[in-house]
């Protein structure tokens, strides 16, 4: 395997030298584009457009054809891995994602065990391998999943929560069948995950969305002790080419030097944290992806432009490598960007930061 043309992300992730600060998006293929809305009407739903690789293909490069994107991430759902561990996942209009069978009784958790993800998840490796032949090598290819204890948050709720009561009470009412929970989600991502590295993925990220919910002493004990296990379990090369992971809790600012020690090559960080402390803190040990406000893309593009230009002169004011940084926003973009401001956004950052690093 031979690294994409643009192997700018690459590098920057392996802290390898740079001639720009290399940007995706969280969420790139999404709502707020009007092409992507038109390709899932003609899916007749979310949950069918996963699960066609022709469409998934087609939405993965969609935002690529708009903008000049220094990476795809392959289009899917965290839940898929629930939904392949027979829970039903389905989406109601208005109200997202639930699960017609969520882990409510002793039996069912004890009965849990992880899908093939060849057999159960076939059609999201069939995307990954027609999404790496539609790029043609031209930028890497993403491939994803939940982090485990954010899985568990829907499949023990069955949908998404205000306060996530029922799995806060199960982690201190019964904490045995959490991890029982916990622990056979994370074989489930770990094979999941290589599964697409196999498949042709180029890189991986584990996202953590509801780990900063929980509590400073449980964070470690249900959250990052299971992202670790799976970044342990990853395969880390291919065809003589590294596959570096990046690992994202949201609202994880408390413990970054903690995650930056489960062995990922990058930390992803939201915006409640400024970057260039963020640098200081873990130093030269990970690359670090992020931050900005998805909320910045409501205002003008000028003022877009000022605000990416911020979180670039703080990572770079650290006086670290700036080759070991990857723009992206805190978390995912909103439906409601209007397209043309990540236009802005995706020439600021890469002609701002060929000034920077002309200047290192």
């Amino acid at each position: 395997m031979t690294r994409p043309r643009n192997d700018t992300f690459l590098r920057a992730l392996l802290r390898e030298p740079t001639e720009y600060t290399p940007i995706w998006l969280m969420r790139q293929a999404g709502r707020y584009l009007p092409e992507y809305c038109e390709t899932r009407k003609r899916a007749g739903s979310f949950l069918q457009l996963c699960k066609n690789p022709a469409m998934a293909c087609e939405v993965t490069l969609q935002p690529l054809a708009r903008y000049d994107l220094d990476a795809a991430i392959l289009f899917s759902d965290i839940l898929t891995v629930p939904d392949a561990m027979g829970l039903g996942l389905y989406f109601t209009e208005g109200e997202g994602p639930r699960f017609e069978r969520p882990l409510r009784e002793e039996w069912a958790i004890r009965d849990l065990t992880a899908p093939d993800p060849y057999e159960h998840l076939r059609y999201v490796m069939d995307g990954v391998c027609e999404i790496r032949r539609a790029l043609d090598n031209s930028v890497p290819l993403i491939g994803f999943s939940g982090s485990p204890y954010t899985l568990a948050c829907y499949m023990v709720e069955g949908a998404s929560s205000s306060d996530y009561r029922r799995i806060k009470t199960m982690i201190y009412e019964r904490p045995d069948l959490m991890h029982r929970i916990l622990a056979v989600t994370t074989d489930a991502v770990i094979a999941y995950i290589n599964a697409q590295i196999e498949s042709g993925a180029q890189a991986v990220m584990i996202f953590d969305s509801w780990g900063g919910g929980l509590s400073a002493a449980a964070y470690p004990e249900f959250s990052l002790q299971y992202m670790q296990r799976i970044v342990a379990g990853l395969i880390k090369e291919k065809d003589g080419e590294r596959i570096p992971s990046i690992v994202f809790t949201k609202g994880g600012g408390l413990w970054l030097e903690a995650i930056a020690a489960i062995g990922c090559d990058a930390v992803g960080l939201d915006w409640t944290i400024d970057i260039g402390e963020a640098r200081r803190r873990v130093g030269e040990q990970v690359a670090l992806q992020g931050n900005l406000d998805p909320c910045v893309l409501f205002a003008s593009p000028e003022r877009i432009a000022l605000e990416a230009k911020k979180v670039l002169d703080s990572y770079h004011r650290q006086g670290g490598s700036d080759s070991s940084h990857v723009f992206n926003l805190g978390h995912g973009i909103s439906q409601f960007t209007p397209p043309e401001h990540v236009t802005a956004l995706v020439e600021t950052v890469h002609d701002y930061s060929k000034i920077l690093h002309k200047s290192i």
